[in-house]
C-alpha cells in the first residue's frame, strides 16, 4: 500500500500545494519563491528518500515567514496522513550530520505527541532572503501537524548556511529511519496498541 498524501492549503496569506510519498527515491519539485528554502526542501527529500512536490505562493512582499511556516504545516499534515496508523514502522530515528564546522543531531519519535526541542543559534540574521529564525518556525509547524517529537540541535562555528543545512539533513536522515518498515514487527510499535 502506497504511503503518500497530497493537499492544498489556501489562506489569505499563502497557497500551498504539496505531495509526499514516503517510499520514494528522493525526487523533488519545489518552488516556494525563497531560493535557500527551496534548497533545504530539495535536500530534505533527497536525504529522507521521500518524493516531494511543493508549490507555494505567499505574501513574500511582507516577508518569508508565512510561506515557510505554512509549508511546514502542509508537510507535517502530509507526513501524518501518509503514515496512516503507523503499523509496521520503526517509529524512532536518529542522525548526527556534520556540515564542515557545523554538527547537527536529530532524534525523532513518531509518537503522535507533537513536541519540538530546537537548540541552535545563528551568527547572522539571514542566509540569502531566508531569515535564520524561520528554520525553527518550519520545524515547529511540521512537528505539530505530524505529531512528531523532535529534538534538533546544532553546534555552529559561524556559518549559518552550513548550520541550517546540517539541521535539515539530520532531520531528513532521522525521518528516513523512523518511517522505515520494521520487518520484525508488523504491528503498531507501542504497548498501547495505537500511536
Amino acid at each position: 500500500m502506497a504511503r503518500m498524501a497530497q493537499w492544498e492549503r489556501v489562506t489569505r496569506e499563502t497557497r500551498i500545494r504539496a505531495s509526499v510519498e514516503l517510499d520514494g527515491e528522493g525526487n523533488s519539485d519545489v518552488r516556494t519563491g525563497i531560493g535557500f528554502f527551496d534548497h533545504m526542501l530539495v535536500l530534505l527529500a533527497r536525504h529522507a528518500l521521500i518524493d516531494l512536490t511543493v508549490e507555494a505562493e505567499g505574501d513574500l512582499e511582507v516577508d518569508a515567514h508565512h510561506t515557510v511556516e505554512d509549508t511546514g504545516i502542509v508537510l507535517g499534515k502530509l507526513v501524518g496522513q501518509a503514515l496512516g496508523d503507523k503499523a509496521g514502522i520503526l517509529r524512532y530515528g536518529y542522525a548526527s550530520i556534520p556540515m564542515d564546522e557545523a554538527l547537527a543531531t536529530a532524534a525523532i519519535d513518531l509518537s503522535g505527541r507533537p513536541y519540538l526541542r530546537f537548540d541552535a543559534t545563528f551568527a547572522y540574521g539571514r542566509v540569502g532572503a531566508f531569515d535564520t529564525g524561520l528554520a525553527e518556525e518550519f520545524f515547529r509547524a511540521l512537528t505539530t501537524q505530524a505529531g512528531i517529537t523532535l529534538h534538533l540541535s546544532c553546534v555552529n562555528a559561524g556559518n549559518d548556511h552550513h548550520a541550517i543545512e546540517a539541521l535539515f539533513k539530520a532531520f531528513a536522515r532521522a525521518l528516513r529511519e523512523a518511517v522505515e518498515p520494521d520487518p520484525r514487527n508488523p504491528g503498531v510499535p507501542s504497548t498501547k496498541g495505537v500511536l
